[in-house]
């Protein structure tokens, strides 16, 4: 294991980025950058199965949370077989719901996973000591992003077993009519509740930024797992980017 939930409840800060194309090098460039995590996006990204594992095995040391496609106990199981740190399971709007995925994510007694050979414990040649460990390795969050989530924010909070919750502004905004406009003194008011929340729990915080400078006020607010950008935003950035460099190296050339 990597250790990932430690430094989680250690409040470490953790530097992150979301992944979502299959491609393996392009895991391996952003492990080489230097990031503390990845997240995987198996929620709005066309990922398989197989593909998370690979993406995973990749990342090498690195350790990935997979955003599973949904609340499913399958989704939630294949993902943690197939090696993940952890999961953030997405649009979970109250206790109930956040308990399930704190279930499905823990072997018996402190849930139900099922047990079964795979990439997690090396096909089986390590099973006994994954399992005797999964239980305190593996991290739990779930996504905080509808009003109707924070309406529930302070019970969710509570739940037993539950590491962190990582706010999705964008999914928020959007189910209080400000789509996009994370800014928005409302989106703020509601992102403001989760953490104070979060806070009063023990919970670890999380969010997600378009931006490196858009996270900082968060990091400053006590946030501590940050997913700032993108594999797909960063090289439309770079190639946009590049692309204006050239048209003005162009336009001098021929003043």
């Amino acid at each position: 294991m990597h250790g990932f939930r430690k430094q989680l409840r250690e409040a470490h800060l953790l530097k992150g980025t979301i992944l979502s194309l299959a491609s393996l090098e392009v895991a391996e460039i952003l492990v080489q950058a230097g990031y503390d995590w990845l997240f995987i996006d198996a929620e709005h990204a066309p990922l398989s199965h197989a593909d998370i594992q690979r993406l995973i095995l990749a990342a090498g040391n690195v350790p990935c949370l997979v955003r599973v496609a949904g609340q499913e106990e399958a989704e939630i199981k294949k993902a943690l077989d197939a090696g993940a740190a952890g999961v953030i399971v997405p649009q979970v709007n109250d206790a109930e719901q956040a308990a399930q995925a704190v279930a499905c994510s823990r072997y018996p007694p402190l849930g139900h996973r099922g047990v079964g050979i795979s990439r997690a414990q090396d096909y089986g040649f390590r099973l006994q000591e994954y399992v005797d460990r999964a239980n305190d390795d593996i991290a739990v969050l779930v996504q905080a992003e509808h009003y109707r989530a924070v309406e529930q924010i302070e019970a969710i909070a509570q739940t037993p077993g539950l590491d962190g919750i990582f706010v999705g502004p964008y999914d928020l905004s959007a189910s209080l009519g400000k789509t996009g406009q994370v800014e928005d003194a409302a989106v703020q008011q509601a992102i403001d509740r989760v953490g104070a929340s979060a806070r009063a729990a023990g919970k670890a915080l999380g969010i997600f930024c378009a931006t490196s400078a858009a996270a900082q006020p968060y990091i400053k607010a006590g946030y501590r797992l940050i997913a700032a950008g993108s594999d797909t935003l960063f090289l439309g950035r770079a190639a946009r980017t590049a692309l204006e460099e050239l048209a003005g190296d162009a336009c001098r050339e021929t003043a």
